[in-house]
């Protein structure tokens, strides 16, 4: 039985649908400009701005006001019965990218109780990077108390036949056309259809098949191994806290039936890895304040460095000079989980910090500085995703990138989480 489920989605109704839309709240948390321009544009219009917590505010002394607020809109909003509701729905969407490009999904719920994004999870639904447990509280001071969800969530499937979502498009003019706007801020533009009951049956039979243990270890090359079917992309940590959420509940309520509750789901888009659009970018390291000699010296040891080809290259830089170095003592399955791994044991004992670079260029320019030194890391194929995942389960944090900031998903589902 697929993890993934239709929902009780909520839509707002007569309202301007570009200002409704705003970008995931974990994105630029280090431009403050770019949320109060928001705020400008969108004024005074019923938009998901109200509904969510953007990051950029998390170090402010005003988070309570702002969560009080939050939840104080969502009710306001309620009361003024701005949404309609589509009960047991599945949206086919398109999402027209910055770039031109087309990504499409499906937006329903996923079962909390089939996910687990601990490191040695075997559920349907696993994380594929390592989930920060720092970074739950503050959202879990959100979702407590909220009436309704909002979700930037995006979840992969291994569907390289594409059997589930692309067969949706040549069908879609016969679907009822739910949204249809351009999105602020280079957001490109999405569409959203709602549909039929045929098409519903068919897309959750297809999951199914997907997601059967004949398949999967035919696809895999395994056997005796728990299927994995669902792959976290983007929004990992806001799912780890609906599943927080779900299981304080639980707690809270031991001699009650939970199994129906709102909150056992959490609202997401599934989305094809084999989609074009679904780009991915390698996210390399720098290492700041650090002894460069005895790092070096440390990591060829650990990792059996030379420059005799490997499969698992890592690039060093130093002062903007590239030597490339080759692991010939792999810790993880990918060149950048045994880097990390590494650098993980190391550096409390030598010194320094990491920070997580996206483009080389960044990198030549700071390990120019004194202390500093930079690893370039390969861009990790799609087909590597899934494989690396079951082998070694959740990946090392930063591990890749799907597009940039404004590629991300846009708030535009709402769902309730309360009886």
């Amino acid at each position: 039985m697929t993890a993934f489920k239709a929902a009780d989605i909520l839509l707002p109704k007569n309202t301007d649908m570009e200002k409704w839309a705003v970008v995931a709240c974990d994105q630029y948390t280090s431009e403050p400009d770019y949320w109060a321009d928001l705020k400008g544009i969108i004024g005074g219009a019923p938009s998901t701005l109200d509904l969510i917590l953007p990051e950029v505010y998390l170090g402010e002394g005003d988070v309570g006001q702002r969560i009080d607020a939050i939840h104080a809109k969502m009710k306001d909003y309620i009361s003024k019965d701005i949404f309609k509701e589509h009960k047991d729905a599945l949206i086919y969407l398109e999402r027209k990218q910055n770039d031109g490009k087309v990504r499409a999904g499906l937006v329903g719920c996923i079962d909390l109780e089939q996910y687990d994004y601990s490191k040695g999870s075997s559920t349907q639904v696993r994380a594929t990077e390592a989930t920060v447990v720092e970074r739950i509280p503050p959202r879990l001071k959100v979702r407590r108390g909220a009436d309704i969800e909002l979700s930037h969530i995006m979840i992969l499937i291994d569907d390289e036949g594409r059997s589930v979502i692309e067969p949706l498009e040549a069908r879609k003019d016969g679907f009822a056309k739910v949204y249809d706007t351009p999105l602020t801020k280079k957001g490109g533009s999405i569409k959203g259809w709602l549909l039929d009951e045929k098409s519903k049956a068919e897309v959750l039979s297809a999951l199914d098949k997907l997601g059967s243990k004949e398949e999967f270890e035919r696809k895999y090359g395994l056997s005796d191994t728990p299927v994995l079917l669902y792959a976290m992309g983007d929004g990992n940590h806001s799912l780890a806290t609906a599943k927080a959420y779900y299981e304080e509940l639980k707690a809270a309520n031991p001699d009650k039936d939970m199994s129906h509750h709102p909150a056992r789901y959490a609202l997401c888009e599934i989305v094809n890895l084999h989609s074009p659009a679904l780009e991915f970018e390698a996210i390399h390291r720098i290492v700041t304040n650090t002894n460069i000699d005895a790092l070096m010296q440390a990591l060829t040891k650990a990792l059996s460095l030379s420059d005799e080809p490997a499969e698992q290259k890592i690039t060093v830089v130093k002062n903007g000079a590239h030597t490339d170095m080759y692991v010939h003592t792999p810790l993880s399955k990918l060149a950048v989980g045994s880097l990390q791994t590494a650098l993980d044991k190391l550096l409390p004992e030598i010194g320094g910090e990491v920070d997580y670079i996206h483009g080389t260029e960044v990198v030549d320019e700071l390990s120019k500085k004194d202390g500093a030194i930079g690893f370039i890391l390969p861009d990790m194929g799609k087909n590597e995703l899934f494989p690396t995942v079951i082998a070694d389960g959740a990946l090392p944090r930063k591990t890749f990138s799907m597009g940039h900031a404004w590629d991300k998903r846009y708030y535009m589902e709402a769902r309730r989480i309360t009886e």
